[in-house]
């Protein structure tokens, strides 16, 4: 997958305009005192920006990641990170009551936009995703993620060991076998477009209602690791599927392409376009697979505060 990189940060030089105003001061006369400042400026000074997020570890660090990086920049950022599900953050955006979320193009292709066959061609999908939101809604796509971010689903660890692992089809073999058995789905997933669907459309296996049990995103992995579910809908760069017990179940390609973007009222990321676009991109470019499932893991299995593990991942890229 191609990557842009973008250009270094640009950052004035406090010591040059400190040089220059005792250049000044001395050259003219002024009854004004003498006083030691820090007069850089920063790309995004006056600026006010609200950030939301989805309701889910990864999608809360992309958006703290965003919201530290443009505070650093200068912007006066509100934070609604966390502020709910897709609809939720996709209607505030609508609405004008948030400026920018991270969103995930198979999302908005599906869910958003109401297409169908997203294809399985990243930069295929950003490009129509993009084109077809901006002429349609006046949301704007930023930057693309490396890592794909698709449902699937695991199964207990133990089960997967004895059962010799699982595909989609063994699954649902296996479910339709055991009607005891039980699919732990979090609230959205058996009525998205991209969702449970598409797993019963490529096994020919319609999941029963007194298979599925609703519960919160984290209770997913915790309940199926506990072998209560016995097969749990996960998103594959969740660190938990490593740390838990839990094994992947194999996808041949059925679920969508996930890559993550930055969504933005136009009007408001047209002010500073090209700030917005190589902060999306620089925060981008070295999150593949591997390395979000690694901040996913900092918040989920470590504890760590998502703001904390934001920061110090622009720390490690150079942004903070």
């Amino acid at each position: 997958m191609e990557i842009i990189v973008s250009s270094a940060r640009i950052r004035t030089l406090g010591a040059a305009t400190a040089a220059l105003s005792v250049g000044l001061l001395a050259a003219c006369s002024s009854s004004t005192p003498t006083t030691s400042s820090d007069s850089s400026s920063k790309a995004l000074d006056g600026v006010s920006v609200t950030v939301g997020s989805k309701d889910f570890t990864e999608n809360i660090l992309l958006g703290q990641i965003l919201a530290q990086a443009m505070t650093s920049e200068g912007a006066d950022v509100t934070d609604q990170t966390d502020l709910g599900g897709t609809s939720v953050n996709r209607e505030a955006l609508l609405a004008g009551e948030i400026d920018v979320y991270p969103d995930y193009n198979g999302t908005g292709w599906t869910v958003h936009l109401g297409q169908q066959a997203p294809g399985q061609d990243p930069e295929i999908l950003y490009d129509a995703v993009a084109e077809m939101d901006l002429a349609e809604n006046q949301i704007q796509w930023v930057g693309r993620s490396p890592f794909n971010d698709t449902y699937g689903f695991a199964a207990n660890g133990d089960l997967a060991e004895t059962e010799g692992g699982f595909d989609l089809q063994s699954m649902a073999d296996y479910l339709e076998a055991n009607p005891d058995a039980t699919l732990c789905l979090e609230t959205e997933f058996p009525d998205r477009p991209d969702g449970l669907i598409l797993f019963s459309d490529a096994t020919g296996y319609t999941v029963p209602q007194d298979q599925i049990q609703i519960l919160d995103t984290g209770l997913v992995y915790t309940e199926t690791a506990n072998n209560a579910c016995q097969f749990g809908e996960v998103y594959t760069t969740d660190g938990r599927i490593t740390a838990l017990n839990l094994s992947l179940v194999d996808d041949p390609g059925v679920f969508i392409l996930y890559n993550a973007s930055y969504t933005w009222n136009d009007a408001l990321y047209q002010e500073h376009a090209d700030v917005y676009t190589r902060l999306a991109d620089e925060i981008f470019a070295p999150l593949d697979a591997a390395k979000m499932a690694e901040l996913n893991a900092k918040v989920d299995i470590d504890g760590g505060k998502a703001e904390d593990v934001a920061a110090d991942y622009l720390k490690e890229i150079g942004l903070l």
